[in-house]
C-alpha cells in the first residue's frame, strides 16, 4: 500500500486559497452562484463536508473545470485518512489477499 507523509490538500484548502481568495469570492457570493445555502459552502470550506458526485459537478460549472478534479482532490484525502487512522490500517490490513485474485 502507498504511504505518503505529507498529507495531501484538502478539498477546503483548494476551494478557499486556490479559487475563492484568488477571485475575492465570499462563502455567500459562492452559495449564490453554486445555488446552494451558505451553510453548505461554509461545511466545504471547513472540511466539515465531503464533495459528493453532485456538489463536483457544481463546483466544476460554476469555475470551469472539470468534476474530475474535484473529486481526485476528495479521494486523495479520504485515501490519506484512512492510511493514516489506526482504526481503519487496523481494518485494512485484517482483509486476507486472494491468492488466484486476477
Amino acid at each position: 500500500m502507498l504511504m505518503t507523509k505529507r498529507k495531501p490538500a484538502t478539498v477546503a484548502e483548494i476551494l478557499v486559497e486556490e479559487f475563492m481568495m484568488p477571485m475575492g469570492l465570499t462563502q455567500a457570493a459562492l452559495a449564490e452562484a453554486m445555488g446552494v445555502q451558505r451553510k453548505h459552502v461554509n461545511e466545504l470550506c471547513n472540511d466539515r463536508r465531503s464533495v459528493t458526485a453532485a456538489t463536483a459537478l457544481i463546483l466544476a460549472r460554476v469555475f470551469g473545470n472539470s468534476p474530475d478534479f474535484w473529486l481526485n482532490v476528495q479521494r486523495r484525502s479520504d485515501l490519506w485518512n484512512a492510511m493514516h487512522s489506526p482504526k481503519e490500517r487496523s481494518r485494512i490490513e485484517r482483509a486476507k489477499p486472494l491468492k488466484n485474485a486476477a
